[in-house]
């Protein structure tokens, strides 16, 4: 494994060290899957994309389904009614459209559809690669690629190396930079990640609490659940996790029985007393395949060399192999006054223990590394965390999931902002993180790179003009533009988002008819010869901002998440009577042990994210309010009567079984009934508390005006009103009542004069049930 930056440097170094002609790396073929060779298939025949994309959609989406799966037509889709689309059959049946579109694409899908280099296989040839295999060169790279895949390869006698890229090198190398930066400041040396200390009690503390995010091989909900029970104090601790965290330990309860040992509920034993030197640091426990072999050769009389053979055997499983390795395992045994039955139990536990023992050095390297990441969130969280976000940048998903982990750590994560963001995160002096311009979604790197030098030249933006004006050399497009004015990177530069999308087409042009007069060799009537200025040569318009969930909405879209709010914010306060809890604590709902794990019936609510497909009966939906997210499935009557509400960004209250996800360690909500939470409130809402303050004058009327847009409706209206000679309530009902909504509520609280505005809702027997 090596830093993903520097891969390409060791791939060069191999093959000046043995020859060019002889180092190459391996192709791999890329073949059309079932939606994507409709897809394909579809833009050849020229068909409209929207109705071929609607055609793929219908299959379902399983890995490795084929179109004959999704038609029913397999041997698999007869086995498993889920890969069937019945809507995709009957199209498929009735329209001669379909039809043609989906019998070309059988005969295309699997065809290769493009190559592409294998992500760690390096071969290293005897003599010239063209010896053994046809080569290939990718476009803008000097290095060989062989055409036969990593199967082929092997086939023809080359030998294969894997040279990895392990990202958490490059995280750990980036975040000991910016370590360094820190440490020059304060005068201090730079540190050495490599001499570490292996007994760092906050290392440990951190790890035992399961804050293991980002932490190498430790990241899973799984594995956080098992690390909190084994709470490791010694570097031992992890190199045993490490190995035993895999399925075949977890299935067999080795991993519990591990643990309970550890902690001394379970009783330390040892087959011989032979065995405990060697178990003793395992607790008798079988982890490591080192152990196996040290223990043929303490117990069985093998030479090291006879004691691989044995674990390789034991690997392949072959009966014959084995038969012949236990004669001379017992053997060996009765030449050192072992009982032969206690001899052949031991084979039989070493033969158990086999399928799932682990190798401890590599174990051990991973270990290593998975502490070297947990002492530096423990001991510099923010650079550790700028530097896990920077590398996942073209991830959303998990850039979201490290900013949150950084809030729970207490680490502010701020905007990104034309005129301090670089590319990558950075973790400030203060211990906060500055949001990087590269995590902006279509920003390249040219247009960043270009803003940077231009800003470390000349100093920060002024304006958007100034902006547009200094990086007018074509990476600085509309397109980008646009994007960091919603993603909140150019609200540093005077002017609110909405008044810098309407300043936009007229700096561009002024922009363009500077740079063509500098080009022409001209003065521009308002500038003076190549002096620097910022002052725009026009007015720069301003106009009120956007309403807060479209300026939310204009984050997601750039950022792929929400970062300055969330639109669930304007509505926490009324759905305290709706739900049991919110999303990110639902913990604290009590749960009832059941047979599959503990459940609870429960009332949530949030926004819908992503919806998946399964089959004609199921539906897949993630639920998220801000604070926490969760899958919510709805089958049969359910999805068929709730999956209309299903649109993205929705905010909709569900009501279903929660459990448990034992996989992540989540939580899963079966869906029972659910509702819009607009209908819900509308339906609820009996009464609109608000306090306005007219001593002014004129408030009262604009609150009318508003209230107009949302009459008629069925929720009384109660004004507590403070005007020059005192105050009072005033009561509408009736026809004078309001339609009560999320806009109604967010639209009254700027409004000048506006104290408190809450909804008094019926109780949820009298609507919901």
């Amino acid at each position: 494994d090596f830093c993903m930056d520097r891969r390409d440097e060791v791939i060069d170094y191999v093959a000046e060290a043995y020859g060019r002609d002889k180092v190459g790396q391996i192709i791999t073929y890329g073949t059309m899957a079932a939606k994507a060779v409709v897809r394909d298939t579809g833009r050849v025949l020229g068909m409209p994309y929207p109705v071929v994309d609607g055609i793929a959609k219908l299959v379902p989406n399983v890995l490795g389904i084929s179109l004959d799966d999704a038609l029913g037509r397999s041997e698999k889709a007869a086995k498993d009614n889920e890969l069937a689309s019945s809507e995709l059959i009957q199209r498929y049946q009735s329209e001669d459209e379909v039809r043609e579109l989906i019998d070309l694409a059988l005969k295309l899908e699997n065809l290769t559809r493009n190559a592409g280099k294998h992500a760690g296989g390096v071969v290293i040839g005897p003599s010239p690669l063209t010896d053994f295999s046809p080569l290939y060169a990718e476009e803008g790279s000097s290095g060989m690629v062989t055409q036969f895949d990593k199967n082929d390869v092997e086939s023809v006698g080359l030998v294969k190396f894997d040279f990895l890229g392990l990202r958490t090198l490059t995280i750990i190398d980036w975040a000991v930079k910016a370590i360094d930066r820190r440490r020059k400041v304060a005068g201090e040396e730079p540190l050495d990640v490599i001499q570490l200390p292996l007994d760092d009690p906050d290392t440990y503390a951190l790890l035992s609490r399961g804050e293991t995010t980002a932490v190498f091989q430790f990241e899973s909900r799984g594995m956080k659940d098992y690390i909190r029970k084994l709470q490791p104090t010694v570097f031992e601790d992890l190199i045993a996790l490490a190995a035993l965290y895999r399925p075949g330990p977890l299935n067999s309860g080795m991993v519990d029985d591990f643990i309970d040992r550890r902690h001394g509920r379970a009783e330390v034993s040892y087959p011989h007393p032979l065995l405990e030197p060697i178990l003793k640091p395992t607790y008798g426990v079988i982890v490591y395949q080192e152990q196996v072999m040290q223990i043929a050769q303490v117990m069985g009389g093998y030479s090291l060399g006879g004691a691989d053979l044995l674990r390789r055997a034991m690997g392949k499983k072959k009966p014959e192999e084995m038969a012949k390795e236990r004669v001379k395992f017992e053997a060996g045994a009765e030449q050192n006054n072992i009982d032969p039955k206690l001899a052949s139990s031991i084979f039989d536990l070493m033969e158990k223990f086999a399928e799932y023992g682990f190798n401890k050095s590599h174990s051990a390297a991973y270990a290593l590394v998975a502490y070297q990441t947990a002492w530096l969130k423990a001991h510099y969280p923010a650079e550790f965390m700028a530097a896990v976000m920077s590398s996942d940048m073209d991830s959303t998903e998990k850039v979201v999931n490290f900013i949150e982990e950084a809030r729970r750590g207490g680490i502010e994560v701020l905007p990104p902002d034309i005129n301090s963001s670089g590319w990558m995160f950075e973790a400030l002096p203060d211990g906060r993180i500055r949001y990087g311009l590269g995590a902006i979604k279509g920003v390249g790197h040219g247009a960043i790179t270009s803003i940077v030098e231009q800003r470390e030249a000349a100093g920060a933006y002024a304006n958007l003009y100034d902006l547009c004006r200094r990086n007018d050399d074509g990476k600085l497009n509309r397109r980008v533009i646009e994007a960091m004015i919603l993603s909140g990177a150019l609200d540093g530069l005077g002017a609110n988002r909405a008044s810098l999308t309407a300043q936009l087409p007229d700096v561009l042009r002024a922009t363009e008819q500077a740079r063509r007069e500098r080009d022409a060799g001209q003065s521009s009537l308002f500038g003076g010869g190549e002096a620097v200025e910022s002052t725009p040569p026009l007015e720069l318009v301003e106009v009120p901002e956007w309403p807060v969930k479209q300026r939310l909405l204009g984050e997601r879209d750039t950022l792929g998440h929400f970062l300055s709010g969330h639109p669930m914010d304007a509505i926490r306060d009324l759905l305290g009577s709706l739900v049991s809890a919110d999303l990110g604590n639902l913990d604290s709902i009590p749960m009832t042990e059941r047979p599959r794990g503990p459940e609870a019936n429960a009332t949530v609510a949030g926004l819908v994210g992503g919806v998946r497909r399964r089959g004609d009966s199921q539906l897949f939906a993630q639920i998220e309010d801000g604070r926490g997210r969760i899958e919510a499935a709805f089958f049969s009557d359910a999805a068929r009567d709730y999956g209309n509400l299903l649109s993205r960004d929705r905010v909709v209250v569900l009501e279903g079984r929660l459990s448990t996800d034992a996989f992540n360690g989540g939580y899963n909500l079966r869906v029972r009934q659910a509702w819009d939470f607009e209908d819900l409130l509308g339906d609820r809402a009996r009464r609109l508390l608000v306090e306005l303050d007219d001593r002014e004058g004129g408030r009262l009327a604009a609150f009318r005006e508003l209230l107009g847009q949302y009459q008629p409706g069925d929720t009384a209206i109660a004004l507590q009103l403070t005007i020059p000679g005192g105050q009072g309530v005033l009561h509408w009902n009736g026809q004078h009542g309001v339609r009560a909504c999320p806009e109604l509520i967010d639209a009254l609280r700027p409004l000048p004069g506006v104290g408190t505005v809450k909804l008094d809702l019926r109780p949820a027997e009298d609507s919901i049930n």
